[in-house]
């Protein structure tokens, strides 16, 4: 399988202290990945280096076919090559409708010129009818994003995103402070957006984590420390290793 994203032997430090050591990590072009790891663990600082708000100090990161390095890209490039990033707070525009955030986020000419002339057309319309339907707020366009539960703003997030036809979408926390039907819903989602893109999820719920990845990532002090099933990762030794101040499950769900 030809990968998506590889990221190959990045290390970053802060003020001496090193948030990424020597990590390696890569994703196929469909497929879902969870990463899991405590508070400190880099996963952050990991989202930071691909959507390019952090540089490394030293490692590559190579991006789609033709293997092109995002390293020295602004975020806004990487984002046009197709790294979509979505942060645990959702941002959308809370004194617009649904309709006008999703019509806002079509990938389309962001000129100025263009922006002030924007009118949609007939396809922005019915591709926001999709995303609508896709993320289950169809009986929502017309409402004020202000006026959404936190689930329905998550999810109008995504949509966002989708809209932008990101290859790689980046998503920190989705399930956080969710009812559970939300929490289904949000799963179901985002193994559908899976089917035909990367999808890679940082969450801290190991029970969203189980319903949603085949394949965890644990981070453990800036590196990965292992990759697996969620039943494998559970039985790894150097996961559960109660002498090695790791414990990585049990202090990844504390957090």
């Amino acid at each position: 399988m030809s990968m998506l994203l590889e990221v190959s032997g990045v290390s970053v430090s802060f003020d001496g202290f090193k948030a990424i050591n020597n990590l390696s990590f890569a994703i196929g072009q469909a497929e879902m990945r969870a990463i899991i790891g405590p508070n400190g663990a880099g996963k952050t600082t990991f989202m930071d280096i691909v959507t390019g708000k952090t540089k490394p100090d030293e490692g590559r990161v190579t991006w789609g076919e033709r293997n092109i390095s995002l390293l020295g890209m602004s975020e806004a490039r990487i984002a046009r090559e197709g790294v979509g990033r979505k942060f645990q707070k959702p941002t959308v525009f809370e004194d617009q409708t649904v309709l006008e955030n999703l019509l806002m986020a079509l990938r389309s000419n962001r000129s100025p010129f263009a922006v002030m002339f924007y009118r949609a057309t007939a396809a922005d319309l019915a591709r926001v009818d999709e995303l609508a339907t896709e993320i289950g707020l169809s009986d929502a366009l017309g409402r004020k994003s202000g006026e959404l539960s936190h689930g329905q703003k998550q999810w109008l997030e995504i949509g966002m995103l989708l809209a932008q036809e990101p290859r790689l979408l980046l998503v920190d926390e989705p399930a956080a402070g969710m009812t559970p039907q939300e929490r289904e819903h949000t799963t179901d989602l985002l193994l559908e957006a899976a089917k035909t893109r990367a999808v890679v999820v940082v969450e801290h719920d190991m029970e969203f984590v189980r319903s949603i990845a085949r394949t965890v990532t644990v981070l453990h002090q800036g590196s990965v420390l292992a990759e697996g099933t969620m039943d494998e990762i559970q039985n790894n030794k150097d996961v559960i290793a109660p002498d090695a101040a790791v414990d990585v499950l049990k202090r990844t769900q504390a957090y």
